[in-house]
């Protein structure tokens, strides 16, 4: 599946040189300990701006919920419809929510609770994104 490019922009660019090299990095604030996706430019918390850093996930999570999409508005898209559409909670914090196309499971075969880890796809510009596959 083709997907659109990604185009970081300063309070992004963090997250997407990360996934680039591999790796899932997730804003945090130190102050307080609370990940943000996405980013923010201050702590919604403790209000610092000063505070925030980015920390590596360990790429895990599971499986929260998940629906079909039958009609995307998406033109590089519309060729693979339909496509599973899958919300993932990180096993760091479950309130942390990211989607995935769940590539390699079959359309409405999602196994919802099931673990799964961050694996990278590259886009149509060549930015890499964070999907994740089924493990075990």
């Amino acid at each position: 599946m083709v997907k659109q490019g990604v185009v970081p922009d300063d309070l992004t660019k963090p997250f997407w040189d990360a996934a680039n090299a591999g790796r899932l990095d997730i804003q945090n604030c130190s102050a307080c300990n609370r990940l943000y996706n996405p980013p923010v430019a201050a702590c919604t918390q403790c209000k610092s701006a000063d505070n925030l850093e980015w920390k590596q996930m360990s790429g895990k999570g599971k499986i929260y919920n998940y629906g079909v999409v039958y009609d995307c508005p998406v033109r590089l898209l519309q060729q693979d419809q339909p496509f599973n559409l899958a919300v993932i909670t990180l096993d760091e914090d479950p309130g942390i929510q990211m989607y995935s196309h769940l590539p390699g499971t079959p359309v409405d075969e999602v196994p919802v609770g099931a673990a799964v880890e961050v694996i990278f796809e590259e886009t149509a510009n060549g930015q890499k994104v964070p999907e994740w596959r089924v493990v075990g």
